[in-house]
């Protein structure tokens, strides 16, 4: 439990290095911010190295029970003045609880595992709020994994995080491979590849998701490369009224996902 005289200043150990992930992703540690989180990271196993609290935490029974959970697992919570948590928040109006945890790692094989994986890769997606809802509604839809191509958005970034609802800190995901790299090793593993595209494609419920699949979503507004598209082995389009340009990102990909994962319970039936 945290001891009762709050931590003020800036220049503590702790707030320092609270502070310099608030600025600078790390390769080895992330934020996690609010009481969803910290849970969802007690869920995920994720290791929690430092926790600080303020005392607004206390003031809820979740709160406490918070703290009650992270005391039984031996995992101290320093008390933090309440203004300089609110400096170090990233939300308006912040819950009280912050923890540095060790970034999950996970092995490439489980991404593919299986006799029909269904694998997302993010092309170029760099709006973090659509990374994170993309691995929400992949792992709601029971997908096995995320790629991201270099130029996406931290999907355990802040805003990431918060859209992902802790999907991230679980669902298997690999970040950095170029998308004619990866596309070559989805290939080799037999996985077909599906790329959505605006216009031109198959409608979304006539293409079979059954078999290994790999949905590859493009950037905002750009979509995905002519070279992507051109080595897929088909291309998908999610039929709308004619006054609707395009869905958002996030929302395609579930309808896609929830598309995929309708088909695998049918042909189970």
């Amino acid at each position: 439990m945290p001891v009762n005289e709050p931590i003020r200043s800036r220049q503590n150990l702790l707030v320092r290095r609270l502070f310099a992930l608030k600025d600078k992703a790390s390769d080895d540690l992330l934020l996690l911010e609010g009481a969803r989180l910290v849970e969802e990271g007690l869920r995920a196993e994720v290791a929690l190295i430092e926790v600080a609290v303020s005392p607004r935490l206390g003031e809820s029974e979740r709160g406490r029970e918070l703290q009650r959970r992270l005391a039984a697992r031996g995992i101290a919570a320093r008390l933090l003045d309440e203004r300089l948590l609110g400096q170090l928040s990233d939300v308006e109006t912040h819950q009280g609880v912050l923890a540095i945890a060790r970034r999950p790692r996970f092995d490439e094989a489980t991404i593919v595992a299986g006799a029909a994986p269904l694998v997302v890769v993010l092309a170029g997606v760099q709006n973090p709020g659509n990374v994170g809802a993309v691995f929400r509604a992949a792992e709601a839809a029971g997908a096995s994994g995320v790629y991201l191509t270099p130029g996406c958005a931290d999907p355990l970034g802040p805003k990431a995080l918060r859209g992902a609802m802790g999907s991230a800190l679980r669902l298997p995901h690999v970040a950095g491979l170029a998308p004619e790299a990866l596309a070559e090793r989805l290939h080799a593993r037999g996985l077909r590849s599906i790329a959505t595209v605006k216009t031109g494609g198959r409608a979304h419920d006539a293409v079979d998701l059954t078999r290994p699949t790999v949905l590859w979503l493009g950037g905002e507004g750009a979509g995905l490369s002519q070279a992507t598209i051109a080595n897929s082995d088909e291309r998908v389009t999610i039929p709308m009224a004619a006054a609707v340009e395009s869905l958002n990102l996030a929302v395609a990909a579930g309808v896609l996902l929830f598309e995929a994962a309708r088909q695998r319970r049918a042909r189970q039936r």
